[in-house]
């Protein structure tokens, strides 16, 4: 884990409202010891975002963030008062963490058109903030699973700090982002105007340029954070590790694609730009 980061996860059983059958729901936590202003992040290109979609959107604007909340079993699009119910789930989150609502992101992913079980989410988080630890990333690279065969961790070290990222994402894939949640943590200290430029082309070389099955998701998020914990001498070296570690995980996102069974790489050569290529895929 780089310096400056902790995670933790709680699983509670929940009735869903739209089909009365008992169910669980995994949540995730990945807090920062102190909020920092240098986080950046993309989102789906969908018509239809889900709720915390258009929360994250106006993340973007806060001056600060500390912590990033995420939740399986359901995606909260297209669901009644789902922006109020992400809202909520953050002032909790905030109030346990002594910060403010403004500065969680909270994600959601799974089944489409059902509420979130807000009261229930509250109860748990307690234990959620209780289990975080800065000793391993993998639970919240498990606990944001969903139909994933495993779990998708991938590490670049930059200078003396380092660079760890983990997804979700099996199905819905399709360039513009895909149906994953991808989390990126830094503790190398890179600006935020830098680091966001870097994550935009960071992602349409990477997220954006995978494709399984031509659905674009209500839910794609791509977050990175730096802690900024460790002096980063050179942008360049970090953006290649950033690359790298994007790369490596949507490649990972393909390989365990719903129905997959071959994954192909094509390399592009003397084309008029980069968007072209694209746009032969989408037709072709």
């Amino acid at each position: 884990m780089p310096a400056g980061f902790r995670v933790g996860r709680t699983r509670f059983d929940f009735t869903p409202r739209e089909a009365p059958k008992p169910a669980k729901m995994t949540l995730t936590l990945i807090a920062l010891d102190r909020p920092t202003p240098d986080f950046a992040a993309v989102f789906t290109r969908n018509a239809f975002p889900g709720a915390p979609i258009i929360v994250g959107r106006k993340r973007l604007a806060e001056p600060t963030l500390g912590a990033i909340v995420v939740n399986n079993k359901i995606s909260n699009v297209c669901a009644p008062g789902g922006v109020e119910a992400s809202e909520r789930v953050c002032t909790e989150i905030a109030r346990l963490l002594r910060l403010e609502p403004t500065q969680i992101l909270p994600s959601s992913t799974g089944v489409i058109g059902w509420t979130l079980p807000v009261e229930a989410m509250v109860a748990a988080l307690p234990r959620a903030v209780e289990s975080t630890n800065g000793g391993s990333i993998l639970p919240a690279a498990e606990g944001i699973m969903t139909t994933d065969l495993y779990p998708k961790v991938r590490r670049a070290d930059v200078g003396g700090g380092s660079i760890v990222g983990i997804a979700k994402g099996a199905g819905m894939i399709e360039p513009n982002l895909a149906t994953m949640l991808v989390y990126i943590l830094t503790d190398l200290a890179v600006p935020r105007a830098d680091l966001r430029a870097m994550l935009r082309r960071t992602a349409d070389a990477s997220f954006n340029a995978i494709s399984i099955d031509s659905d674009t998701s209500t839910s794609d998020t791509v977050a990175v954070i730096s802690s900024g914990r460790v002096p980063c001498s050179n942008l360049g070296d970090f953006e290649r590790g950033l690359h790298a570690v994007c790369r490596d995980l949507a490649e990972d996102v393909v390989r365990n694609g719903e129905g997959v069974r071959h994954v192909i790489r094509v390399t592009v050569k003397n084309a008029a730009s980069s968007a072209s290529p694209a746009r032969w895929a989408k037709r072709s």
